[in-house]
């Protein structure tokens, strides 16, 4: 793949100053995208990511803040990302929350954030950029999903129904936006990812606690959390879910709408 793949090109990606939407913000940078970064941090760590970007190569990087709870501000952060970039070519919609709990200890407050984090933002952010898109004939959204878009864990209801929610929605868009544009062009195409277990500094925690559990290493304790639901007994990295994002917003890839890509390690073969 062409290390400037995406020269000319911006990109807006929601929860990208952490974890996989760094990822993903870092692959685009080095394909020479314009990036449009968010997240909830202080204004140090949001100038050390834009620094960050582009230093992996980015054409230019400025952060946007914006509570995506909100209907209200996200059009206000979309209306800003848009004058800045000049046109939201590819929208990676990445941000989201989860918190376990029964599903009768899931109150009001609780399952009303994770639905409008996981599944309402996209909503929101697909609405304004995709007739945009349109107009263009090229345009990329990319949700980040989960496994759980795709199959079902207990004690977490409302982020279950939102991923799956979200797989359903993108392909509802995926439809309506399939004839715009043409192979030369590109199209516009919306797709979604769904990783298992990713190595972020959210998820480590679980593994430190299930070592000291079972009396072993950190590895220990992955292999152990992973032996019950990923026949890998591996983690993805984020940079691993960046090059499948990357590869989704080339030309190339006009053809391949309305998917959702698994990136588990089995877990849903099973």
């Amino acid at each position: 793949m062409n290390e400037q793949s995406l020269k000319g090109k911006s990109a807006f990606i929601t929860g990208s100053v952490q974890g996989i939407g760094y990822g993903i913000a870092q692959s685009f940078a080095q394909a020479g995208a314009k990036l449009a970064v968010h997240g909830i941090c202080d204004q140090k760590e949001a100038d050390n990511v834009v620094q960050h970007m582009k230093d992996f190569g980015a054409a230019d990087a400025k952060f946007f803040n914006g509570d995506l709870r909100d209907a209200g501000v996200i059009d206000t952060l979309m209306h800003a990302v848009e004058d800045w970039s000049g046109g939201v070519d590819i929208l990676v919609n990445n941000a989201g929350i989860q918190k376990t709990a029964a599903l009768t200890d899931v109150d009001n407050e609780l399952w009303d954030s994770i639905i409008a984090v996981n599944l309402s933002a996209a909503f929101h952010t697909m609405r304004f950029a995709l007739p945009r898109m349109a107009q263009r004939k090229y345009g990329r959204v990319v949700n980040i999903s989960s496994v759980h878009g795709l199959v079902a864990s207990i004690n977490k209801a409302p982020y279950v129904s939102a991923k799956h929610g979200l797989v359903g929605l993108s392909k509802v868009v995926a439809l309506e936006y399939a004839s715009v544009g043409d192979a030369s062009t590109g199209g516009v195409t919306v797709n979604c990812i769904c990783p298992g277990w990713t190595s972020t500094t959210l998820v480590a925690p679980q593994f430190e606690q299930r070592a000291k559990e079972i009396g072993g290493s950190f590895e220990d304790g992955v292999k152990s959390i992973l032996a019950e639901k990923q026949p890998s007994l591996r983690m993805s990295e984020t940079s691993e879910i960046g090059s499948l994002a990357l590869w989704l917003c080339q030309i190339s890839s006009h053809n391949v709408t309305g998917t959702s890509i698994p990136i588990e390690g089995g877990w849903t073969a099973q």
